[in-house]
């Protein structure tokens, strides 16, 4: 396989990847609210948006490990799409809280393909750009994102609360088809063995990375893929309004990932890009129980996806910088699996909590380890 061939289907790639990411998030903005409307307690909305998480958490080292095993990625991306088209229809179709938690666990099964995702399209750079090549793959992530809450949330208002469900299997089925052609670039090297890729998760240059994608991973699912819609809800916010707020929050996001390992990180350096971007984010969240005006929400959320996007691309390519390439799949299946823990706690946390004393509690929290998260950044990242 030549050079030429691989960059040619470069397009494609990123098609696919934002079709891919559309169909797992067509529906995120209005899920809570969905399942508060057939019955569920916050306690059990946030059981529901951390199956999504803990799936991930548990598969995505197994895969890291047993795609660089036998050498293969095509196969688990498609696996992955299909997973994400029976999710969506799943959770259209079944309309009880109980069914959303089986679906919306097997959603997570389906984003833990990113890894095989990553790890391919990385493949096609050299590792001096590692850092680009994820900004640019993350861009293409968040913009097929953007697009679906936002088609997703005008659905939701106009047809049904269902229709997003639908929309998501519809565009799973066209990213399954075009994702027949990706090419797989594979390496001329024997298969390794898994004891030896086991020994990456050892490594601090992916250990420091992977804990502060924890942090983000928490606030951004306890937040703005969580209970954030909810309080957009209690000061008067309709369903196309909530999925307009997260697309707006999701937007600048595309921005700040293409800029992070190309701009940013030239300026500013690594830790102070972390330091900042998490502070950022830290404000976004603990401002929203004294916002009154959706407008206001739409702007603090906006600040928080800017922030969002620039620390998660940064993160992104940190983990796998010093990695050499035949365990890349392995280390950014470390990575994912470890963040997939903040994905896991965040909304079991605010829900826990909002039950208990309030919403707003929930909120200051998770702006509590956003701040954690910027001490950590500047003490440990060199």
């Amino acid at each position: 396989m030549n050079k030429e061939s691989v960059q040619y289907r470069i397009p494609l790639y990123y098609l696919v990847t934002s079709l891919f990411w559309f169909s797992l998030y067509s529906y995120v903005p209005n899920l809570s609210i969905y399942a508060e409307n057939l019955g569920a307690s916050h306690k059990l909305i946030g059981l529901i948006l951390s199956s999504y998480g803990f799936t991930q958490m548990v598969l995505r080292i197994p895969l890291g490990i047993y795609s660089d095993s036998i050498n293969r990625r095509k196969i688990f991306i498609l696996l992955g799409i299909l997973s994400s088209l029976i999710s969506a229809l799943g959770m259209g179709l079944f309309q009880n809280p109980w069914a959303l938690l089986i679906f919306r666990g097997l959603s997570g099964v389906a984003a833990a393909a990113w890894v095989p995702f990553t790890v391919l399209f990385s493949s096609y750079f050299s590792s001096e750009d590692s850092s680009r090549a994820m900004g640019y793959i993350n861009s293409f992530n968040v913009l097929g994102q953007m697009i679906a809450m936002l088609l997703g949330g005008i659905l939701a208002e106009k047809l049904s609360s269902q229709a997003p469900f639908y929309l998501a299997a519809g565009v799973g089925v066209l990213a399954l088809v075009l994702g027949t052609g990706i090419i797989e670039k594979q390496e001329k090297r024997e298969p390794m063995k898994i004891r030896e890729l086991l020994l990456v998760g050892r490594e601090k240059q992916l250990l420091i990375p992977s804990g502060l994608a924890v942090l983000v991973q928490l606030i951004t699912f306890a937040s703005v893929y969580g209970f954030t819609p909810i309080a957009a809800q209690n000061i008067g916010a309709n369903e196309m309004q909530t999925g307009l707020l997260t697309t707006l929050s999701t937007l600048p996001g595309i921005f700040a990932s293409a800029l992070s390992g190309s701009v940013f990180t030239k300026k500013f350096g690594e830790r102070k890009t972390l330091t900042f971007g998490f502070l950022a984010l830290a404000l976004s969240c603990a401002v929203i129980p004294s916002i009154n005006s959706i407008k206001i929400l739409y702007l603090s959320q906006m600040v928080g996806g800017f922030a969002r996007g620039a620390i998660f691309s940064l993160l992104m390519s940190l983990s796998i910088q010093s990695v050499e390439p035949h365990k890349r799949a392995t280390a950014m299946g470390f990575f994912q699996a470890i963040y997939g823990l903040g994905m896991f706690i965040g909304p079991i946390l605010v829900g826990v909590i909002s039950d208990l004393v309030g919403l707003s509690w929930g909120f200051w929290i998770v702006g509590l380890m956003g701040a954690l998260g910027s001490l950590l950044a500047f003490i440990l990242i060199d």
